[in-house]
């Protein structure tokens, strides 16, 4: 394992696995990359930690002192607890994901190596994080998403993939369902001015919602992420921009440290697949946390 600026020390000192033992595939899927792990790093402390209730993989990640690799096996949602956990303690962690969920973005798009290879290997990157704020003042609230942050038609979207049976096409027809139910939203942007937008998302990796390509560049180290603005337009336009995401892609999109706007009235917000809601006449600001988690794989 190398160094990571640590002194000559190795850059994480045990191994939590982390996962919901209510998911049988995450489940099997801790126990063979326990059995892994064991076989090949013999001398590095590891533990099996089940999570037993929403929000408790962040706090098992909170909870690790010392530097641990918090590797969660789970689908995005899980995998943003651990980071929000590990920055939460002050980001001394090592976080890495197995890909158990449905849709595993993050995964799919920052995957260099197997994962047991690249934990074997100990090769620490930096990549950034968006720092999500709504409201203002004592009552604000953040969190840390390590993929992308979506308004409107993404959080849709999400609902559409979980309400209907698994697999590429009849997710895709799914997500295409969910455009009857598309109501545009109301922003107002940083300059003043008011724009009705189907859909708002500020992405850290090229792919979100499993098959949609959004850009064509994009790194998730370079203190820039992507806009990708879908203004209010007939249901067959927005329908017509999805099919293209899920073929060619969008293209490139606008690169940005950050972007603010206040919400007019109540909107849906996806954060790597959590969906919230964010009230009315609410500020919200997105900003890269350049190279603010340490991983690898």
């Amino acid at each position: 394992m190398d160094d990571d600026g640590h002194g000559g020390a190795a850059p994480f000192e045990r191994i939590l696995l982390i996962y919901n033992p209510a998911s049988p595939a995450a489940a099997v899927m801790a126990q063979e990359l326990s059995a892994e792990l064991g076989a090949r790093l013999p001398g590095v402390p590891l533990g099996l930690h089940p999570t037993a209730f929403p929000g408790h993989g962040r706090a098992l990640a909170r909870a690790a002192e010392g530097r641990p690799l918090l590797v969660s096996i789970s689908g995005d949602g899980g995998y943003n607890e651990v980071v929000n956990g590990a920055m939460d303690a002050g980001a001394t962690a090592v976080c890495a994901v197995m890909g158990a969920g449905n849709a595993n973005d993050h995964r799919r798009s920052t995957r260099t190596l197997p994962l047991a290879e690249a934990i074997v290997r100990g090769e620490v990157r930096r990549m950034d994080l968006l720092r999500l704020t709504v409201g203002e003042g004592p009552r604000a609230w953040s969190r840390y998403s390590h993929s992308y942050v979506g308004f409107g038609l993404t959080p849709l979207m999400a609902i559409g993939i979980e309400a209907g049976i698994k697999g590429r096409f009849t997710e895709l027809v799914s997500v295409a369902g969910s455009l009857r139910g598309l109501a545009p939203i109301e922003v107002t942007r940083a300059d003043g001015a008011r724009a009705v937008l189907d859909s708002l998302i500020l992405a850290n990796i090229p792919r979100i919602a499993k098959y949609g390509r959004l850009s064509g560049a994009g790194y998730p180290d370079d203190g820039m992420f992507e806009v990708v603005i879908l203004p209010h337009a007939a249901r067959w336009r927005i329908g017509l921009m999805a099919f293209r995401a899920v073929t060619v892609g969008l293209g490139a999109r606008q690169s940005v440290p950050s972007y603010s706007f206040t919400s007019t009235e109540a909107i849906p917000l996806q954060i790597d697949g959590e969906v919230m809601d964010v009230g009315a006449g609410t500020p919200v600001l997105v900003e890269s946390a350049h190279q603010a988690l340490a991983t690898l794989g």
